[in-house]
């Protein structure tokens, strides 16, 4: 490092991007009927309603840590490393899997925007259980803040939550 950056500072490290998991909305987090989550007891958390889709998308590059056998919730580490976790519904682990389709699996490399859980709402529905996505920021010690959108309507290519790198 030069002397001037050591004085100054080095450039300012870019702010990461994350786009939305799904197309349908934002809601407050405290809608989530699911303490753990709520309360963001895992981490930042943000939640999503969605929209009659039903896919889950990656919301950025990265590598699928781990898919649940179940379908229903999975956690990927971005090229940025920021690890974070989708889990599709409020206790739909219960439902054993009915209703969710995986493309994915464990270590496959994703690109923002492709495909990962489908899931039939109306199982979720069926089951009386919540549809709602909560999407988790595991490492959020490793950034200096992590800022999420507020509520409003989201598509795919909408960004939803910005972080402030570490200056290392």
């Amino acid at each position: 490092m030069s002397f001037l950056n050591k004085l100054f500072g080095s450039k300012k490290a870019e702010v990461i991007t994350l786009n939305s998991p799904l197309n349908g909305e934002i809601l407050d987090t405290k809608a989530i009927p699911d303490p753990t989550f709520a309360d963001c007891v895992l981490g930042p958390t943000i939640c999503f309603k969605p929209g009659e889709d039903g896919t889950i998308y990656a919301p950025c590059d990265g590598t699928v840590t781990q898919i649940f056998k179940t379908a229903h919730a999975i956690t990927i580490t971005s090229t940025d490393k920021v690890e974070l976790l989708i889990h599709v519904g409020i206790n739909t682990v219960d439902l054993k899997g009915e209703g969710f389709e995986a493309f994915v699996k464990d270590d496959d490399v994703v690109k923002c925007g492709q495909p990962l859980i489908k899931f039939d709402q109306t199982v979720i529905a069926k089951a009386g259980l919540s549809n709602l996505v909560p999407v988790v920021i595991c490492n959020a010690m490793d950034f200096n803040s992590i800022e999420f959108a507020g509520t409003r309507s989201v598509t795919t290519a909408d960004k939803f939550c910005f972080i402030t790198p570490s200056e290392k």
